[in-house]
């Protein structure tokens, strides 16, 4: 699906079926130099099975317009007008790292509208260390090789995809190689320069699922412990044992079960 979205064509994966406003709605929203393919199998699970999905691409990913956007405040606006052009009056969001942080800001904003939260390799704050942003800034291929050793748990960066011959590292390495220049970087400064999201995340009204990787360097379990805090008894946090940060490649089926007793 191509949507308008303040005369700029937004990408949204819907799964192959079309809006039914009388059905639920969950919106995805993936993290920095990604696109709406890492949630290839959760989002068409919910596309057939009785949801409006809508998988999207943030502005100068994948197939949406640019430019990127330098904030997550900017993002959040963003995503609701997202919702608001498809004519969704109440959605769930599920978001996975500056997704996750692009959810919360968007909850936090319409929190009337917003059924259900689930935040993926979250962290509040989310520093991002100089030497990254640097690399980042400069185009530096070095950025990407950072983050995706960083992403995976040691086990997974050789192997272990249960598809035979899968090999997710290598795919998770051309997935940011097709970003545009500029736009890992934007993603990262981003995800650094957020500073309100304990305050958002007080103004949560609906229920969180908080879900981390036991093994996850980008965004160690302990630093959701401040967020799941901050959203008190409305979360749940939940910990995928020997997973790292790219939890929805390592570890599909656990993280689509945890989505599956959260949604529905």
């Amino acid at each position: 699906m191509i949507v308008d979205v303040c005369g700029r064509a937004v990408y949204a994966y819907t799964g192959s079926r079309a809006f039914d406003a009388a059905q639920p709605t969950v919106v995805f929203v993936h993290g920095a130099a990604n696109d709406h393919g890492v949630w290839a199998l959760q989002s068409r699970y919910f596309a057939h099975h009785g949801c409006n999905v809508l998988a999207v691409d943030l502005p100068g990913h994948g197939r949406s317009a640019g430019p990127a956007h330098g904030s997550v405040e900017a993002l959040a606006q963003w995503l609701v007008a997202v919702v608001d052009a498809v004519g969704a009056a109440r959605v769930a969001f599920v978001g996975h790292s500056l997704g996750a942080l692009t959810a919360l800001a968007a909850t936090a904003r319409v929190p009337d509208r917003v059924t259900r939260l689930a935040l993926l390799g979250p962290a509040a704050p989310m520093p991002v260390s100089d030497e990254l942003l640097a690399a980042a800034k400069a185009d530096d291929h070095v950025a990407y090789e950072l983050i995706n050793g960083w992403s995976f748990s040691p086990a997974k960066l050789v192997g272990g995809n249960r598809l035979p011959g899968v090999f997710m590292a290598g795919n998770a390495m051309r997935l940011m190689e097709r970003t545009p220049p500029g736009v890992l970087y934007t993603d990262l400064a981003a995800c650094n320069a957020y500073a309100g999201g304990l305050d958002d995340a007080r103004g949560v009204a609906c229920p969180a699922l908080l879900l981390v990787g036991a093994r996850d360097l980008m965004a160690p379990p302990r630093a959701a412990k401040d967020l799941a805090d901050a959203l008190g008894e409305r979360a749940r946090t939940v910990t995928l044992p020997g997973c790292g940060h790219a939890m929805m490649a390592e570890a599909p089926d656990a993280v689509l079960d945890a989505l599956i007793a959260f949604l529905r």
